[in-house]
């Protein structure tokens, strides 16, 4: 079990105030469980936040999404409670879940394939790292809540199963059978309806989870019987210490009861399932959690990420170009509204959140607390001045055909002379996410198309009219230099003329706003990339 020392927060009586009425999600959820513990006369332990993991595939962004997006709510739980009440967030994983396909972004599948139907904690990993798939993947997700440094409990299915630490909760389940039957059996077909069973054994002679009819159940031994299919035998088994596992609906609600939990949010794809474990959670004497549903992501061409095809982003991958923080601010924003998740949303997730830090110092309380950054730093968000966005160091990256971070220093200390790597930590990384994600996508990209007839001449003007301004001229003076030849020259409507600045002088369809780049990269450096555009060198 991985977990992280409990970090105290501080409390003044303005915060408190604003924080009973602010309309920000993460408090507007934590009333809810306040709420729900003032409905209990007297709650016993503490205040339990969860979030689940399935883990057939390698850990995904969403994944991370949830802890993120439930470790707000219980940060906000934390300041409405004046951090009196105790909370804990566990991180479950159902690794004892059966593995139904061998996802295609692993190694090693032939061999996989050959444990199909056996608990994830019983197929042997296939990057031979670990003792199983299932700890593998685990370990994957382990590792980055650890580095994001996420206060949470680790608990995995096959761990409590085999422990005895459901046998309670399951001998209810077993108790009211036929209760739990009758919630699910209208949602499911005919041929389906007559084999379902909430209990699925693990068959002692292939060692695979199956789902076949329950012949006979013996309540007083805690025992179920049951056909084997790949050996034909009535094998009787008891539902506790591993030897059975729940089929998915009642599982949630098992676990719901057995481990008290107050609070679970879930996709919006799980609305039904939400509301039957709720049901079958009622049955075995627990209120369901609160919780909301949130939207899922989606892929750039619209369709849902899934775990298995891999057809979204990583964790790994984000983090290779961008902060853990600018993550989790793609997160916190409305997180009930389906959003493309794609590697271009990047550079903008991550300008937002220094935007948003930039901001905060300067907001009052009621504006502070919708502020991603006073959730996302647990109410103390650092101090941050950049001088230039990260979009912008991009540009630079891009006109200068630079993965130098020298060169763009460089540029930066022309616009801010006293900036250095070790005054600004937070820019000396952008600047190396900067090169990162322009070496991988923006220099690939990069498509160079000779000016037409009309471009041609207004560039001309332009670096005439660049040549004629004086050496500390502003961006917004130079913007005005732009603005000038686009209209002079007919240009109709004026975006048309960016449009080919970005795609002449840098090979791209977007760029920064002109005259920032301009005086960030050079009045000299720019005319200099004028000239190479009009004698085709760029195109070359």
């Amino acid at each position: 079990m991985a977990s992280a020392s409990r970090a105290k927060i501080e409390i003044n009586s303005e915060l408190l105030a604003h924080a009973h009425v602010s309309k920000a999600w993460p408090f507007e959820e934590a009333r809810k469980v306040l709420s729900r513990i003032k409905r209990i006369p007297q709650p016993t332990g503490p205040i339990i936040f969860e979030t689940g993991y399935g883990p057939s595939g390698l850990p995904h962004i969403g994944t991370f999404g949830e802890v993120a997006r439930t470790t707000m709510v219980r940060h906000a739980f934390r300041v409405l409670t004046e951090d009196k009440v105790p909370t804990r967030l566990i991180c479950f994983s159902d690794d004892m879940d059966g593995l139904r396909k061998v996802p295609d972004n692993i190694p090693n599948k032939e061999m996989v394939t050959q444990h199909l139907g056996k608990p994830l904690t019983q197929v042997p990993d296939p990057f031979g790292e670990h003792p199983s798939f299932g700890q593998h993947n685990n370990a994957r997700l382990k590792a980055f809540l650890d580095t994001f440094g996420f206060e949470y409990e680790f608990l995995s299915a096959t761990e409590c199963y085999a422990s005895g630490r459901f046998d309670a909760t399951l001998l209810k389940v077993l108790e009211h059978y036929e209760e739990i039957r009758d919630v699910i059996l209208p949602t499911l077909g005919p041929e389906r309806r007559a084999t379902y069973s909430p209990f699925l054994p693990i068959s002692p002679a292939t060692g695979k989870v199956l789902q076949v009819p329950i012949i006979d159940r013996d309540l007083a031994a805690g025992t179920v019987l049951y056909k084997d299919p790949d050996t034909g035998k009535l094998t009787q088994v008891p539902v506790t210490r591993g030897h059975c596992k729940l089929q998915w609906k009642a599982d949630w609600a098992m676990r719901w009861a057995a481990l008290g939990v107050d609070y679970e949010m879930a996709g919006k794809d799980l609305i039904d399932s939400v509301r039957l474990s709720g049901r079958i959670c009622r049955i075995l004497g627990r209120q369901q959690p609160e919780g909301f549903n949130y939207e899922l992501f989606l892929d750039e061409n619209g369709e849902k990420i899934s775990k298995s095809r891999g057809n979204g982003l990583t964790i790994e991958e984000w983090l290779t170009y961008a902060s853990p923080e600018s993550l989790a601010l793609y997160m916190f924003q409305s997180p009930k509204k389906a959003k493309r998740l794609y590697f271009d949303v990047i550079p903008r997730a991550v300008d937002e959140y220094v935007g948003h830090l930039a901001a905060y110092p300067k907001e009052e309380w009621s504006a502070r607390l919708m502020n991603a950054v006073w959730h996302i730093h647990k109410g103390t968000p650092p101090e941050a001045e950049l001088p230039i966005s990260f979009a912008l160091l991009l540009n630079l990256a891009s006109a200068s055909n630079s993965e130098d971070a020298e060169v763009l220093w460089g540029f930066i200390r022309r616009y801010a002379p006293d900036a250095t790597p070790e005054g600004h930590p937070l820019l000396d990384e952008l600047v190396a996410y900067a090169i990162r994600y322009f070496h991988d996508f923006v220099k690939p990209a990069k498509r160079y198309r000779a000016p037409t007839d009309k471009e041609r001449v207004a560039l001309t003007d332009l670096d005439a009219r660049l040549g004629a301004l004086p050496e500390k001229i502003l961006a917004e003076e130079i913007q005005g230099e732009v603005y000038a030849v686009g209209k002079e020259h007919g240009f109709e409507p004026l975006r048309d003329w960016f449009s080919a600045l970005y795609e002449v002088l840098l090979g791209q369809t977007q760029g920064p706003r002109f005259g920032s780049f301009v005086e960030l990269y050079g009045i000299p450096e720019t005319r200099a990339l004028i000239g190479k555009a009009l004698a085709g060198d760029l195109v070359a």
